[in-house]
């Protein structure tokens, strides 16, 4: 079952730019990027945790179980 992350849209949302995320984790922008495509295929559960920190939601918000 694939696993798709939600941050993209939660980022539009809230009107925080990538970049602004970035700054806020003191992470890569490109990183943040990366996280926000439609290719990810692996992440850290330590930068997952962070976003959620930094972004005041659940893992449950940020991950999206999707059909095959």
């Amino acid at each position: 079952m694939p696993v798709r992350l939600r941050l993209r849209e939660i980022l539009e949302e809230r009107g925080i730019s990538q970049r602004e995320l970035a700054r806020r984790m003191n992470i890569r922008s490109s990183t943040v990027s990366h996280l926000c495509s439609d290719k990810v295929n692996a992440a850290y559960f330590d930068t997952l945790e962070q976003i959620c920190r930094t972004l005041n939601i659940s893992l449950n918000e940020l991950l999206v179980l999707e059909d095959e």
